[in-house]
């Protein structure tokens, strides 16, 4: 497989004391960056332009990889009245950095999506209530920080009837057991706070009749130092991926909850856009 050799920020990456060793450290440790644009389909499905947004905030390398790939993609065509049409749609991916060796790379798509982020009116799920976590106090004093991807299960009447953390992803690297007790305490303290949450849920559309409705919620904890910046790499160490025991839908291929963005109630099963029928993969 080719790598590709990228600057990532693994030297500010913090460290527990007793951490483990580098070099373990570099077979865990993944980069990704969120990116965004458009692209636009043929009758048949195959793509026939992409255009990212804002270009010049990221590597020249990686938005010759991006367009490379996204062109190289296909769709099921478009069908509107009976007939294939040509489409212009968002896009929004998740590339991904994990090291292959000293200074060199794999690069890959995650995931992505084509539906607008802002869905039709009354189509959507929105918070009424938030109680933000609480930040562990041991967690805190050590000074790991990370995020913590809960999918809520919510009710006719909005309450929430059950939360599942389904992965966390540190930004701080201990020991095995520091990470794993960082990682209970963050998913604890998430599933806590979201059990009191209340939603309005959607009242027209393909999900207003269910039974009811999933919703995944990144959930971020973080010192004052750390804010998301588009165009730049974020770095971590990815968690274990737990399976919803009342999942109602099959993923798309390549789907991973920490492709999403954070700050946002994403309602499992709403997307508008063309479906990909191209495998997502690197280079």
């Amino acid at each position: 497989m080719k790598t590709w050799s990228v600057a990532l920020l693994f030297a500010l990456l913090p460290f527990a004391a007793h951490a483990v060793s580098r070099a373990e450290t570099l077979r865990q440790v993944e980069s990704s960056m969120l990116v965004k644009g458009t692209i636009e389909t043929s009758v048949d499905g195959s793509v026939t332009s992409v255009l990212l947004d804002q270009p010049e905030k990221f590597p020249a390398g990686l938005v010759d990889f991006v367009q490379k790939q996204v062109m190289a993609w296909k769709f099921e065509p478009v069908i509107v009245d009976g007939e294939a049409r040509r489409a212009r749609s968002p896009m929004s991916m998740r590339v991904v950095a994990r090291a292959q060796g000293k200074d060199s790379y794999v690069i890959s798509i995650r995931n992505a999506s084509f539906h607008d982020d802002k869905p039709r009116e009354g189509e959507a799920i929105s918070r009424l209530s938030t109680r933000a976590p609480r930040y562990p106090e041991p967690v805190l004093r050590s000074g790991a920080q990370g995020t913590v991807y809960v999918v809520a299960k919510i009710e006719k009447d909005g309450r929430v009837s059950d939360a599942v953390v389904e992965q966390v992803n540190l930004r701080t690297i201990g020991t095995r057991n520091e990470m794993a007790a960082w990682r209970k305490a963050l998913g604890d303290a998430t599933l806590q706070a979201v059990r009191d949450w209340k939603y309005k849920p959607p009242v027209k559309g393909d999900l207003a009749d269910d039974e009811y409705w999933q919703v995944r919620v990144p959930v971020d904890f973080k010192m004052d130092n750390h804010r998301y910046v588009y165009g730049k790499w974020e770095t971590y160490i990815p968690g274990p991926r737990q399976t919803l025991p009342w999942a109602s839908e099959q993923e798309r291929p390549g789907f991973s909850p920490d492709s999403l963005a954070e700050g946002g109630d994403y309602l499992i099963g709403q997307d508008h856009g063309p479906k990909l029928l191209t495998p997502l993969g690197g280079t």
